[in-house]
């Protein structure tokens, strides 16, 4: 896909690390200026991953990368983005809000939600589905007026199935909600508006746990993590979609990137081609089988 997008201008937030990070390399990679925004600047701390670093690793695939920091809880931190922007190309084509706030879901799972912190709630509404958004609607004025561009949500299967705990869900719900209902005002402008639904993703924090095995199999809390997406594979999945001249065809939707793969005949960045995802069970199976640590994520629904 090299060169696809050469002279798109594209915003990922919360592109440090992770499905973000993956999605900005891929699009660099494919030509587009990416501006990439994210808190973490300088490394240390818990985090793995900081933005100076993801703007090297898309010069070492031949792109470019801007770096921008950015606190997508202030929307004046938000809108000097945009500004930016606006100065440099005077045009915006691609919006990936990825962006997220990092409440402890490890310590949610399997916790009730009236014995979940009410900074839980907050942390994943207002990063994450207001930050969505804000931005969309910074975006969107640039995108009317030239009547293109393409706005990708980065959601979950939690929109429909329980997952994690309910400020995730509740948070992933409206994440799909805004898609649909922006998508229906923005279609006559030419605009497209997804949400996409990764599945277990080998973001750096998830392969900081993983244990491996003498025979080479890579494990997180029991859990298998052969058949997992690494984060660039979202990515192959948005430029697909961006290169798409019919993209409007999918305006209002909740994608899988698995299922991209098949449809636009790409494959992960290790030429696998990982399950298409559609619930709690197609990741951690059922029964007897699922390994303890994740009966926790299910215990309260499973797949819906």
């Amino acid at each position: 896909m090299e060169g696809r997008l050469d002279n798109a201008v594209a915003l990922v937030t919360g592109a440090s690390r992770g499905i973000g990070k993956g999605i900005a390399l891929e699009l660099g990679a494919a030509g587009a200026t990416v501006y990439c925004t994210a808190r973490t600047v300088e490394a240390g701390g818990d985090l793995i991953g900081t933005l100076p670093q993801t703007i090297d690793d898309i010069a070492e695939l031949g792109g470019c990368g801007i770096a921008l920091r950015c606190d997508h809880s202030d929307d004046a931190d938000t809108e000097l983005v945009f500004e930016r922007i606006r100065t440099d190309h005077g045009r915006l084509d691609i919006l990936v809000n990825n962006a997220c706030g990092t409440p402890e879901y490890a310590e949610a799972i399997g916790t009730s939600f009236w014995d979940l912190p009410r900074e839980t709630w907050d942390s994943s509404m207002d990063v994450g589905l207001r930050s969505n958004f804000v931005c969309s609607q910074l975006a969107a004025p640039l995108m009317v007026s030239q009547q293109r561009g393409l706005i990708v949500n980065i959601s979950s299967h939690g929109a429909v199935d329980y997952l994690l705990s309910v400020p995730y869900g509740v948070a992933k719900a409206g994440v799909d909600k805004l898609t649909k209902d922006s998508a229906l005002e923005l279609r006559p402008h030419g605009v497209s508006v997804v949400s996409l639904w990764p599945g277990l993703v080998k973001t750096e924090h998830l392969m900081s746990q993983a244990t491996t095995h003498p025979d080479g199999r890579v494990e997180v809390y029991g859990l298998d993590l052969s058949a997992a997406e690494w984060p660039r594979f979202s990515g192959r999945a948005v430029v697909a979609l961006a290169t798409d001249p019919d993209v409007i065809r999918h305006t209002g939707t909740p994608l899988i990137p698995a299922q991209l793969a098949l449809d636009y005949g790409f494959t992960d960045i290790d030429g696998n081609l990982p399950p298409v995802v559609r619930g709690v069970a197609d990741l951690i199976g059922e029964g007897d089988d699922v390994p303890d640590f994740w009966k926790d994520v299910e215990s309260f629904g499973g797949q819906s």
